[in-house]
């Protein structure tokens, strides 16, 4: 069965917006179906979303499906998201808003919502390149609240390492879409935070828990960190041993190779989260290059470069 992944820049993994579970779910279908057809590059593609996929992928009844996707349609029209993303020619941060649609629709004699993504919205999901974030759509299918999606992606982008960079408590609530609801913490953390965790936990591939850190007595933000369920380590376990090489073999790469594949790494969606804040795609390969004449360095990279193409020569 062909993977049906959900692929979206750094950027819109970490905007903020508010969606609720339909309509991030409807989201979800536009970008595997936006990414499926190879011609869709430019804005202005139309996106059908059938009722049938919809019930099929998240298991529930078609015409239930079909009444959700048509109430989703007026909130996805609305709504709109603000994200930062670097500026490659300055190397300096802009920030932005934009919508997700520029038209969306539904006709009921096809049971389908059909759907147009805002032109800022199209190179988010389609020209990935550089920083991104994918994984298969059957791990947020199990989760009910729009939190615990959003709260997967935000933490999964970090796969790399496992752990979060400190998220202060008014960014994690800007980034979850909330405005004046559960402002007191004790709700914050009952209603949204607890709630996201334990649903991860249940429905997806990873296991999560949260730090909390504080001013005095006052909670400031959180850092969280997660595991990969045994199940999905054997898997990955199993692909490793048929398709990498000894990660504990030094590589021997040539000066010309560990300026070519430093450039490539530092481009890795899986290493996005390895480089350091305001760094550039620049400075991460320089600091990647000097770290592949480390040896002790050479067992965090060799998945990597593997997966890159690259084969260490026999000794």
């Amino acid at each position: 069965m062909q993977r049906q992944l959900v692929t979206k820049d750094n950027s819109l993994i970490g905007a903020s917006y508010s969606l609720g579970v339909v309509e991030q779910r409807l989201i979800f279908l536009a970008i595997i179906e936006a990414r499926e057809q190879k011609t869709l590059i430019e804005a202005g593609g139309l996106l059908r979303i059938y009722a049938q996929s919809y019930a099929k992928q998240f298991d529930v009844e078609k015409h239930t499906s079909y009444e959700a996707m048509k109430r989703a349609v007026e909130g996805l029209y609305e709504a709109g998201f603000a994200y930062s993303k670097l500026d490659e020619r300055t190397g300096k941060i802009g920030h932005y808003k934009s919508r997700w649609v520029d038209k969306i629709g539904y006709i009921d004699d096809l049971g389908c919502v059909e759907l147009v993504f805002a032109s800022d919205v199209i190179p988010l999901i389609t020209r990935l390149e550089a920083r991104y974030t994918e994984y298969e759509l059957k791990q947020v299918v199990g989760l009910q609240s729009e939190y615990a999606i959003r709260l997967y992606e935000l933490v999964i982008q970090w796969r790399s390492v496992r752990k979060t960079n400190l998220i202060s408590l008014s960014e994690l609530r800007e980034k979850l879409g909330l405005v004046d609801e559960y402002k007191r913490i004790e709700a914050f953390k009952r209603r949204v935070l607890d709630l996201a965790v334990k649903q991860i936990n249940e429905h997806t591939d990873i296991t999560v828990e949260y730090e909390q850190h504080k001013q005095g007595r006052v909670i400031t933000g959180f850092t969280f960190k997660f595991r990969i369920k045994t199940q999905a380590k054997k898997l990955l376990s199993k692909k490793r041993d048929g398709d990498m090489p000894d990660i504990l073999t030094p590589l021997k790469m040539t000066d010309k190779q560990k300026g070519v594949f430093a450039a490539k790494l530092s481009k890795m969606s899986e290493l996005a989260n390895y480089a350091k804040q305001g760094e550039d795609y620049k400075a991460f390969a320089e600091r990647i290059e000097t770290e592949l004449l480390d040896e002790s360095k050479h067992s965090f990279y060799a998945p990597y470069l593997d997966k890159l193409g690259f084969r260490a020569s026999a000794s």
